[in-house]
């Protein structure tokens, strides 16, 4: 890496839905700058991105990584965030501490949809961010269309954006492939080359219709913020470049417009003037520290966990954000002391001493410090940091270790990946008595299991999770009898009872009374009776947990010598194995409330998937903060959402998401409870 003496600092990252080029992006910028001298790719697997072995096996992003460049006196931090909505906490959590982004896209309007959600993050976040339109040369077929693509692309964009979009440059075709650019601000056009920047050629007079009408375009809307900018344009003055490169940087900096820029990372296209932009607009540590509220120049250390590792040669590494004063090789923060500090490139690491505010740099070994925290020297801050809001599991899978004696490993290394994935979620199911893993899909669940594996050698074995049934009773008994008496030599055993049971209404649960007169059966052995009801009724004749039912002891007899309250449980237990038969036992499935979210477009497919798997539709609505989105409320059995995510995105190019929570418990309709009992336990067995 080039060593140099910078006067200032930049955190970009760079996002964008997967597939779009981002890591190819990173490796082109670093590649441009002199800081690799041969780029990687992500199909040969060497990539400074990427750089993760479960990344390289699926050739796609699955966690952030961070590379840091120089480029004119400015240090460049780049964090490369995971494309799949799968992984769009690692991105969220990696945006707190950006200050600005890149959000890279193809010259393809449908996709643009796929960009909402990250819009909306930076937008609520005031994030600066600038797009990128990556691999320009795929549909370029002819110059027409290279052109009118790219104004497709800009009027799908400004339907995901709530801020403007302003482009910065615009599309130079010849035949089937684009050969340079216009830059707006200079209007100065130039072709590219591949491996060196583009070369200023005279504008072709076939573009400058389009030309001055996408400038005449950004710079009325950079005027809707600039006074000065509109009386000008209004005496139809056109404005010097200064100026506008002014209002650029001061309107980015304040979130309030969306540059876009083009080109063809993989052959470096577009890559220079991008990398200007970032130099001349992109905001300050300053800017951002401003925007958060954080006072940038003062002395007390301030920083925030963006993202945690646990690396074979390192052991645990958290990368944060330096907000305020400065860090040091074996600082002490909230109690822990650090057990190094480290600028990162990819999985590789260098030493440093110290690093200031604005840097991103990564600390090692700092136990029981968790990703979104707020570190200080007192370990108490003035007010905890804002940090992105936890995702809330949609998918989930039993896990069981291949070998038993693994077991007791478990729960450590489960710990230690939800370090390192915030997204994911454990537990063990009282019901069920599984371990459950949640995550945010079927490729997320599957990088945890191969982390699991290589990282703590702990393969598994999944199916997925077994429904919680429950069984309650339609019809109610009277008198019930239970009668056990044991004779082994010695005291005998002795327990004599009259239960009667009946159902309640549905969500009271279990309710145990007596009604004993005259000492029938003596106060002491009362609770020996309903322990008996109880146990009983963890596994009811149907095989799962009985609930909304009520007993109640009403008679009974006892003898002297031989009764005690272990005989008075058994005697219970077998008046409820009686009387339960009679009782019409039903089953009943887990309705959970459901809010589905997607962009309106896509209502009425929502509809059909939640008519299709048994759910009840209760009613749509617009969503408030989200414009052009519909929200459809609904009632879902719980069997009938286990991948209800996987189709979800698929129906809503990736977009669609939803939230639920447990609601009530309903009769499971006849013939699907006669398939539940076929199979003993609610859903297959069957390994994932």
């Amino acid at each position: 890496m080039n060593q140099k003496v910078v006067s200032g600092l930049r955190n970009v990252a760079i996002v964008g839905p997967y597939l779009s080029g981002k890591t190819t992006l990173l490796e082109s910028l670093l590649f441009v700058t002199g800081t690799i001298s041969r780029k990687g790719s992500a199909k040969e697997g060497n990539t400074v991105g990427d750089s993760s072995t479960e990344a390289r096996d699926r050739q796609m992003s699955v966690e952030v990584t961070a590379a840091s460049t120089e480029y004119g006196d400015i240090r460049f931090t780049f964090l490369d965030c995971p494309g799949s909505v799968e992984f769009a906490q690692e991105t969220y959590n990696a945006l707190i501490g950006a200050g600005a982004a890149v959000v890279v896209c193809e010259l393809d309007p449908a996709r643009v949809l796929t960009l909402a959600p990250l819009f909306k993050f930076l937008d609520d976040w005031q994030i600066p961010h600038l797009v990128f339109i990556n691999k320009m040369d795929r549909v370029c077929t002819d110059e027409v269309r290279c052109t009118t693509n790219f104004i497709e692309v800009l009027n799908a964009l400004k339907s995901v954006s709530s801020r403007p979009i302003v482009p910065h440059q615009y599309p130079i075709g010849q035949g089937d492939r684009v050969v340079g650019f216009i830059d707006l601000v200079s209007e100065q056009a130039y072709h590219y080359h591949p491996g060196a920047p583009a070369d200023p050629v005279p504008m072709p007079e076939s573009l400058k219709e389009q030309e001055h009408a996408a400038r005449t375009q950004m710079l009325e809307e950079l005027a809707n913020f600039d006074d000065h900018l509109l009386e000008k344009l209004l005496e139809e003055i056109n404005p010097s470049q200064e100026e506008i490169i002014q209002d650029l940087k001061m309107e980015l900096g304040a979130d309030l417009i969306v540059p876009v820029f083009i080109g063809v990372a993989e052959q470096d296209y577009g890559v220079r003037p991008l990398l200007e932009a970032l130099l001349r607009e992109a905001p300050a540590p300053e800017t951002t520290a401003e925007r958060r509220g954080i006072m940038l120049h003062a002395t007390e250390p301030l920083a925030q966990v963006l993202k945690t590792y646990y690396t074979p040669q390192g052991g645990k590494m958290s990368l944060v954000r330096v907000w305020q004063g400065q860090l040091t090789d074996g600082i002490v923060l909230n109690g822990v002391r650090a057990g190094g500090l480290y600028r990162m490139m990819g999985q590789q690491t260098q030493g440093l001493q110290t690093a200031g505010a604005g840097e991103v740099v990564a600390l090692a070994r700092m136990e029981g410090i968790k990703t979104g925290d707020t570190l200080t020297i007192s370990g108490q801050a003035a007010s905890e940091l804002p940090k992105a809001e936890q995702l809330k599991p949609v998918f989930a899978l039993a896990i069981a270790p291949e070998r038993r004696n693994d077991e007791v490993k478990l729960t450590g290394a489960l710990s230690k990946l939800l370090d390192e994935d915030p997204a994911l979620a454990w537990e063990q199911h009282g019901d069920t008595h599984e371990i459950i893993l949640w995550g945010q899909g079927e490729i997320h669940l599957k990088v945890a299991l191969d982390r699991l594996r290589r990282k703590y050698n702990l393969p598994m074995v999944t199916h997925l999770p077994h429904v919680p049934y429950k069984e309650t009773i339609r019809k109610p008994v009277s008198s019930v009898h239970g009668r056990y008496k044991h004779q082994s030599g010695g005291h005998g055993q002795f327990g004599d009872v009259y239960l009667d049971i009946k159902p309640v209404s549905r969500g009271e649960g279990f309710n145990f009374s007596e009604t004993i007169v005259g000492g029938s059966v003596p106060r002491q052995y009362i609770p020996g009776v309903e322990t008996g009801v109880r146990e009983f009724l963890e596994h009811g004749p149907l095989g799962f947990p009985v609930v909304d039912i009520a007993v109640t002891l009403t008679n009974g007899s006892y003898h002297t010598v031989d009764s005690s309250e272990q005989a008075f449980k058994q005697a219970a237990r077998l008046a409820m194995q009686e009387g339960m038969a009679k009782c019409e036992p039903t089953l009943l499935e887990p309705i959970a409330s459901v809010e589905i979210c997607a962009p309106n477009e896509f209502t009425s497919k929502m509809m059909q998937l939640i008519s299709g798997r048994r759910g009840q539709i209760l009613g749509y609505e617009a969503v408030s903060d989200w414009k052009g989105w519909d929200k459809v409320s609904a009632y879902l059995p719980q069997a009938e959402m286990q991948d209800l995510i996987v189709e979800l995105r698929s129906l809503t190019m990736g977009v669609g998401f939803f939230h639920w929570q447990f609601d009530h418990l309903q009769e499971v309709p006849e013939p699907l409870a006669k398939r539940v009992l076929g199979n003993g336990n609610g859903n297959g067995k069957n390994n994932y």
